[in-house]
């Protein structure tokens, strides 16, 4: 299938960088009987996969501006352009070689979201979206599931673990669904979800307290794929709020219905 030069620019390097994860995961296997554990190789694995999306990136587009979860902001002299970039989206999961990982990379025009790829190099899944485009997986269209029942539906959601978010209200928010739906899953990739839901393995999704770089491409596949996605109020940026809530329109309305008013 003919992409356009600048999803090709990004599939190049995703896959590049996929590589290098793929044979890290490898290791991870001979590491996990190790005392010390395998944390600190990973860490090393997730910047050394940035570096490589930053080189690749800058080279095919230099001055464009590159935000990454290792090395935070970088300033281009193009500054209406901006990569959005997370090098190892489900770093638990690698930790301990679960092959439910991605590459994210999105591009940010001014305010907007106008590309992204999510790439899986465990199973070789490639999600790509382009503004006005579509959304496609291993060049198949993705379209949102039609479900219009929340009791067929199976719903995805991020649960906060030690240290970090709200575990009363995730609690809250689990209890007030778990009598309405067929089925929760917690992947613990965000990028991943997004793309399940574009490509309607997942009827629905909610999160909070994300980051860009967990959204910024998986944001623009559902949309790609018909879908509608926001933050838990139902208008607002999930890329300015971290919240985040997917479905095709049905289903994000009535998880908007149910969560909006236990986050207030």
């Amino acid at each position: 299938m003919l992409y356009s030069a600048l999803i090709n620019v990004m599939v190049k390097a995703a896959r590049r960088a996929g590589r290098s994860l793929k044979r890290d995961l490898g290791e991870i296997e001979h590491l996990q009987v190790s005392l010390k554990g395998p944390a600190n190789f990973v860490s090393l694995a997730d910047k050394r996969a940035e570096e490589m999306l930053y080189t690749d990136l800058e080279k095919a587009r230099p001055g464009y501006g590159f935000l990454g979860e290792e090395g935070g902001r970088r300033e281009g002299s193009d500054k209406s352009h901006t990569w959005i970039v997370d090098p190892l989206d489900g770093t638990t999961n690698f930790l301990h070689g679960i092959p439910q990982f991605a590459i994210s990379i999105g591009l940010l025009r001014e305010d907007t979201v106008i590309a992204g790829v999510i790439y899986n190099p465990a199973n070789d899944e490639l999600y790509i979206a382009e503004r006005g485009k579509g959304a496609f997986l291993n060049d198949q269209r993705l379209r949102v599931a039609g479900r219009r029942q929340l009791n067929e539906c199976v719903v995805a959601c991020g649960l906060p673990h030690i240290g970090r978010g709200n575990h009363q209200l995730a609690l809250q928010e689990m209890a007030a669904l778990q009598s309405k739906v067929a089925g929760f899953r917690r992947f613990g990739a965000a990028s991943l979800d997004l793309a399940f839901v574009a490509a309607g393995r997942l009827d629905g999704y909610w999160e909070r307290n994300l980051q860009p770089w967990d959204l910024a491409a998986g944001l623009l596949m559902i949309r790609e794929a018909g879908g509608t996605v926001s933050g838990i109020q139902g208008n607002d940026d999930p890329l300015q709020t971290g919240h985040v809530v997917g479905g095709n329109e049905f289903v994000h309305g009535e998880l908007i219905k149910i969560l909006k008013p236990l986050g207030q």
